[in-house]
């Protein structure tokens, strides 16, 4: 009897040894929303190479779904779901702002690491700062949060925008919390002495038809409209195609990250100006075109949008981190993900510490996480091809201004 009960001591502890890590992907809608699908992807790209080579400390890695819905009640149902019922060692994800924000006292409290993978919201790596002991379970991989989102754009026009003709610009986004910091920045730093703003305008969200809002864009004098929208985007774009708008059309807008857009439109948004943290035509480091050739490979022909990158990367960051940890312990692996200098899709990734006000976050440089901006073009074909016009070391073209100006 004693024998047998060594021996079940003995399988009892070795499997627990060798039960897989639990990675679970909270995301929104990834059966019919490209940002959540893509996250998705991206995770089991990375998951499936990883088991290749022989798992995270020598253990398989499994993957579990909880389809947010981009709700704040949803996100925190299926976060609890994953961490609770499903063993998840570690989330990876979230879109909406909302949503993000819904869960951080849960990832608190649970005292699991999460890595964001889509949602720009500054507000939790706040708290990170603000409350280290209790948020610091919190990073970003990507992308740059809306504090930084709204710097990028600064520095875009500060760079191209006297190169391009963009001298004047009217300021429009929709009233989601996303855009907050992005707003903030701008009122802290415009106008520029490069750049004059004609128009400001947080316009409504449940916003379809642009008509009035660019009648005020071309009667302000306007060179180009200069967006931040993500559920607005679409018909933003065609009602400034449709009519051929004196004005040109960029910023952020997520639609037109999309790699199938451009067929998705119709052509509209040839000329659109857009930011990503990456293309699928841009060389952010040695690993993005490989990256792009195994995910389309993997997923049927299908191309990443920016959630797909940082995703990618944000599991193997967390994989790298617990191999130096050589445990899945959080507050240990909370210490070597701070000390995290991954090279991954969209540059090398490195976390702002504790008493930096983004607590972290990605961070943001020529020698860090450098997003894009290209312009929607048309090849010999009639295909649509994202063409990266800055930064100038990244760029594959130069902008031109729409055919109709």
């Amino acid at each position: 009897m004693a024998g047998c009960l060594g021996a079940y001591e003995t399988v009892a502890g070795s499997s627990d040894e060798e039960e897989p890590i639990t990675i679970g992907i909270l995301t929104p809608d990834p059966n019919s929303d490209f940002i959540g699908r893509s996250i998705e992807h991206g995770v089991e790209l990375a998951v499936d190479q990883l088991n290749d080579a022989d798992g995270i400390l020598g253990r398989e890695i499994e993957t579990v779904v909880g389809d947010t819905n981009g709700s704040p009640l949803e996100a925190r149902r299926q976060y609890d779901r994953l961490v609770l019922e499903e063993g998840a060692d570690v989330t990876i994800g979230m879109f909406a702002s909302e949503a993000l924000e819904g869960i951080i006292d849960k990832i608190a409290e649970q005292e699991t690491v999460h890595i964001t993978a889509g949602s720009a919201t500054s507000a939790v790596s706040r708290l990170v700062h603000e409350r280290y002991a209790d948020y610091k379970y919190h990073f970003r991989a990507g992308p740059v949060n809306d504090v930084t989102l709204g710097q990028v754009q600064l520095d875009f026009l500060d760079e191209m925008g006297p190169e391009i003709g963009w001298d004047s610009v009217a300021l429009l986004a929709e009233d989601y919390a996303w855009n907050d910091g992005v707003w903030e920045t701008y009122e802290e730093n415009l106008p520029t002495d490069t750049t004059d703003v004609t128009m400001w305008d947080r316009y409504s969200p449940s916003t379809n038809d642009f008509s009035e809002i660019y009648d005020e864009v071309a009667e302000s004098g306007a060179d180009a409209a200069y967006i931040s929208t993500a559920h607005t985007g679409t018909d933003a774009i065609l009602d400034w195609a449709t009519a051929e708008r004196e004005f040109a059309f960029g910023g952020i807008h997520v639609p037109m990250q999309l790699p199938e857009y451009y067929g998705m439109v119709g052509g509209a948004c040839r000329y659109g100006v857009g930011y990503a943290s990456a293309t699928a035509t841009s060389e952010m480091t040695e690993y993005t075109r490989p990256f792009v050739n195994d995910y389309e490979e993997f997923h049927d022909g299908s191309t990443p949008v920016y959630t797909g990158y940082i995703a990618y990367d944000a599991v193997n960051l967390f994989a790298e981190a617990v191999e130096r940890a050589e445990s899945l312990d959080s507050d240990r692996l909370v210490d070597e993900l701070e000390e995290t200098e991954h090279t991954g899709t969209t540059g090398t990734i490195e976390f702002y510490d504790r008493n930096h006000p983004h607590a972290h976050d990605v961070v943001y440089g020529e020698d860090n996480v450098h997003p894009v901006f290209f312009q929607w073009r048309e090849d010999d074909t009639g295909r649509g091809v994202q063409e990266t016009i800055w930064p100038h070391e990244q760029a594959t073209t130069e902008y031109v201004d729409p055919g109709w100006l």
